[in-house]
């Protein structure tokens, strides 16, 4: 996937001519009669959270592990609200969705694994209010969600955990395609007929048109190729694949943006407040979250950035689709 086009392209918005240009198309797709006004009123916002929250995922690529989530997850939180001004003219409508949305419970003083963490998901903040109007998403699968789930649904970290047996993704087909494939092991581990398990597809909002049977696979037409990553098909950036979670457990209508959000939430509240815990992470290297947190980092901002920048790529009316797919 080409990161450099789409850094091109946010370069592109990043001046009021440009950026009211690109509101003002976006705004014509909705039932607002304020579309070019409110185009020129947000370009100035819209290009400051793209500028900031670019600065952010590069500087968070030049330093130290130890200061990176925070870098990140403040990166993501300026770009998803450039992404949010496309779609809701009039963001932030109050100061009640100002706040994260998300809080992390205490640490334990033994034997605490940010692994096994978790995260709860509160009625108002950006996390939800992204969820409902950026996705059209209207409820939420989970008021908490664990550490492990949520890096094992991210491809990069899927193929990493393969180590130990915790993948919890497989490859079901090519970025851009309009094929995918779903082994019998696939169908099998969700527990479902063939006909139940396409409904479930469709139920997604997938573009399908027509399905074929193997022995060993169920090949899925698309009438499009997947516009954006949305749950439960997520992309890997340098394999160009399509994963799909390998359970039913793990079946959740979620972004991938806003995993991420999740996951670089908590890791900046654990770095600002549990110093003790992310001194010794880093100085002694003990135990498996280094590790896993530690390649994590290493592409975190890369991709946010393209989740984010790809989303801003997409045309109006393929804003609507994806929103649609997601519903």
């Amino acid at each position: 996937m080409d990161t450099t086009r789409i850094k091109s392209y946010l370069t592109w918005l990043k001046n009021l001519q440009t950026s009211q240009l690109y509101l003002k198309e976006c705004y014509s797709s909705l039932p607002d009669p304020r579309g070019e006004g409110k185009s020129y009123e947000n370009s100035a916002g819209f290009l400051y959270y793209l500028d900031q929250g670019q600065l952010f995922l590069e500087e968070a690529e030049r330093v130290d592990d130890r200061i990176k989530p925070l870098l990140c997850f403040y990166g993501l939180t300026h770009l998803m609200k450039a992404c949010l001004l496309t779609t809701r003219p009039d963001y932030p409508e109050s100061t009640s969705i100002l706040a994260h949305g998300v809080t992390s419970r205490k640490r334990k003083k033994k034997q605490y694994t940010f692994y096994d963490d978790e995260v709860k998901i509160q009625q108002n903040g950006l996390f939800s209010y992204a969820f409902d109007h950026l996705f059209q998403l209207n409820r939420l699968p989970f008021e908490k969600m664990k550490m492990k789930t949520l890096f094992g649904l991210i491809p990069e970290m899927n193929d990493f955990l393969d180590w130990d047996e915790s993948r919890k993704c497989v490859e079901i087909g090519d970025l851009y395609s309009k094929s995918l494939h779903f082994s019998q092991e696939l169908l099998d581990a969700y527990h479902l007929t063939e006909k139940s398990f396409v409904h479930r597809l469709e139920a997604t909002g997938l573009p399908l048109h027509t399905t074929g049977r193997t022995k060993k696979h169920l090949t899925v037409k698309l009438k499009m190729p997947i516009l954006h990553s949305i749950g439960p098909f997520y992309f890997h950036l340098e394999k160009e694949k399509i994963y799909f979670p390998c359970n039913r457990d793990d079946f959740i209508k979620v972004p991938e943006i806003l995993i991420h959000y999740l996951l670089l939430y908590n890791l900046s509240m654990v770095s600002r407040y549990e110093t003790e815990y992310w001194g010794e992470l880093f100085t002694t290297k003990y135990g498996e979250d280094y590790s896993i947190i530690s390649h994590y980092l290493s592409f975190a901002s890369r991709k946010v950035l393209h989740l984010c920048g790809d989303y801003l790529m997409l045309k109006p009316e393929e804003k609507l689709i994806a929103r649609r797919e997601s519903h």
